[in-house]
């Protein structure tokens, strides 16, 4: 095979940041994607429907002129979260979901939640209007080994929440781990799973053998192989459970070498490129449309995209700029470790 058209994907998890850095970044997504849901952990974060419909208007002032990408706002949820505000921009379209963080978890979390307890009366409420629920599903416990908090997060915070709240609608996002695809797998109803580019592509290794490579670093960290063999074999077995969320998260080269440098991959550039690289060696490319296309809309219970994107096979290497420049430094687009040959075009 050396085209492949499908329906026009959307990516379940993506990172604009603000400012001159969304205006750099944004293009790189609404190139290939038609809607994107937006994670809300800005400083200071997306709290507020005010604040989503703020942060709206920056987005789509950054889209190149006729663009029709669409970003699909959340809210940052926090300890004093109020459940009406929360519940009218739901009912009204401006946002698609809600993001859980725990404290300290990733980049920009400090006002995340640290005791979910604290929450349970705004979960309650989306339970009941049908609100998804986006989870960074990693405990922050500094005596849990950083390699083991996705597990000890699913057995003492995620399955506690489920068997509570039944009917809230869960999107376990950036899943890096077996111990996620099976939980999700063993799922029948309201959970399902956001897998990215990178954790894909690279496992622990990558970052650390040989000398560290801090374009590589990420939260969650990437684990060891027969964990990214299990993210393969869910992305590409059509399960409607698992789809796309390609974190996408842009820092400036300076703050990802520095002494305590950044946590992100910047894949929007090339993620389409990469993903047909991995269903095609897995020899799945026929399951491809379903885990960036057709699954994500079905389970937030969205129309899918009514246009279409091309992926061509090319004789030689895709040529993709290395970096992104903007006013604050150049943003290093994710390298995969291996040339590219397929491209994406509309």
């Amino acid at each position: 095979m050396t085209t492949l058209t499908i329906t026009r994907p959307d990516d379940w998890h993506l990172h604009l940041r603000d400012g001159d850095m969304l205006n750099a970044v944004a293009p790189e997504t609404a190139r290939d994607f038609a809607r994107a849901i937006i994670m809300p952990n800005l400083v200071p974060p997306v709290v507020t429907a005010k604040d989503a419909a703020a942060y709206r208007a920056r987005i789509m002032a950054a889209l190149p002129a006729g663009s029709d990408f669409q970003p699909l706002m959340t809210l940052y949820l926090t300890e004093t979260t109020d459940p009406a505000d929360l519940a009218a921009a739901f009912a009204d379209g401006l946002i698609s979901a809600v993001k859980l963080y725990p404290a300290g978890a990733t980049t920009n979390s400090a006002s995340g939640v640290k005791n979910i307890n604290n929450v349970m009366h705004v979960l309650e409420k989306m339970a009941e209007i049908g609100c998804p629920l986006c989870i960074h599903g990693e405990v922050t416990d500094p005596s849990i080994d950083i390699f083991d908090r996705e597990a000890a997060f699913i057995e003492t915070v995620l399955d506690p929440l489920r068997n509570r709240l039944p009917d809230l609608r869960i999107i376990s996002e950036h899943i890096t781990t077996k111990d996620g695809v099976d939980y999700v797998r063993s799922a029948a109803q309201n959970l399902a799973a956001t897998i990215t580019t990178h954790h894909l592509i690279i496992n622990r290794n990558h970052i650390l053998a040989g000398g560290i490579r801090p374009h590589y670093y990420c939260l969650p960290v990437a684990k060891r192989e027969t964990h990214r063999l299990a993210l393969v074999a869910a992305a590409t077995s059509g399960d409607p459970r698992f789809f796309l969320g390609t974190d996408s998260a842009p820092h400036t080269d300076p703050n990802k070498l520095m002494e305590c440098g950044c946590a992100g991959v910047f894949s929007a550039t090339n993620t389409m490129s990469c993903l047909a690289h991995v269903f095609e060696s897995e020899g799945k490319l026929e399951t491809l449309e379903k885990f960036a296309s057709l699954n994500g809309p079905n389970y937030y219970r969205l129309p899918v995209n009514e246009t279409t994107i091309t992926l061509t096979k090319q004789p030689d290497p895709v040529q993709f700029a290395p970096k992104i420049e903007t006013p604050d430094g150049p943003v290093t687009v994710f390298d995969p470790g291996f040339p590219l040959y397929w491209s994406a075009s509309q």
